[in-house]
């Protein structure tokens, strides 16, 4: 059975077995949301040709919108976001926290050029909606998200949603994961004042980066890092952002 197909059933069969799934009220929910992830599609390919002088790409992996398509953003939003769920925009999610605008997410994930076989690290857990994403296209996902309670729900809406190839840490991101590196691709979810070091010596040769670098209350900008084969680095300037700022003891 498909691995996406595998999850949706025991999904549907735990939620059965709480009495919600089958009620006529959850499967309009659904059905509704159906409705919404589509329309949050369209509208990010429509960005996409819109942003792509900037981003450098006019559309986005297929693999990736599918993804985006599939993936059930309504249960990693808070439940008075709810009716946002699939609004274009950042959500909060509590902490100071926020669940990042999709096209951004789908820009990010984009720019890693994944491969089923990679391993890739991600710098900022927040609601898990990310590494979910990730954990649909590669073979491992390894996250830290700094905010104790924010990495144990993570953890429990991963693994609840079947996500056994997604590994949570609570921890400083800003010095990366030695003990798994090193990794095919490297995602940060929030702005760094500079690029942490520790990702740079983690990130594997061939491998890409993808970090917004600024200050909170200054311009950021979402930067593209690749590592070539023999070590050396070319990095490039893609847009503006605005992301919530790296934490940590550094």
């Amino acid at each position: 059975m498909n691995p996406t197909r595998c999850r949706l059933v025991q999904l549907v069969v735990m939620l059965a077995g709480l009495g919600v799934a089958t009620t006529p009220a959850a499967t309009d929910e659904e059905a509704h949301f159906v409705s919404d992830r589509a329309a949050m599609v369209k509208d990010i390919a429509n960005l996409a040709r819109a942003t792509s002088s900037d981003s450098g790409r006019a559309a986005f992996d297929a693999r990736v919108m599918s993804v985006l398509n599939r993936i059930p953003r309504h249960r990693f939003v808070p439940e008075d976001e709810l009716g946002s769920a699939y609004a274009n925009r950042p959500l909060p999610i509590g902490h100071g926290q926020t669940i990042s605008q999709p096209y951004i997410v789908a820009l990010m994930t984009d720019l890693l050029d994944l491969r089923p076989g990679h391993r890739v690290l991600e710098i900022g857990t927040g609601s898990g909606y990310q590494a979910a994403i990730l954990a649909e296209l590669v073979q491992q996902v390894y996250s830290i998200e700094i905010v104790r309670p924010l990495a144990e729900q993570a953890r429990g809406r991963l693994a609840a949603l079947g996500y056994a190839n997604v590994e949570v840490r609570n921890a400083d991101g800003y010095y990366g994961w030695a003990e798994h590196a090193p990794f095919d691709a490297i995602v940060v979810t929030a702005a760094a004042g500079s690029i942490p070091p520790a990702l740079i010596q983690q990130l594997k040769p061939g491998g890409r980066l993808v970090v917004p670098v600024g200050s909170q209350f200054f311009t950021q900008t979402l930067m593209l890092v690749e590592k070539n084969e023999d070590g050396k680095l070319a990095t490039r300037e893609l847009m503006p952002v605005a992301f919530v700022p790296l934490t940590g003891r550094h």
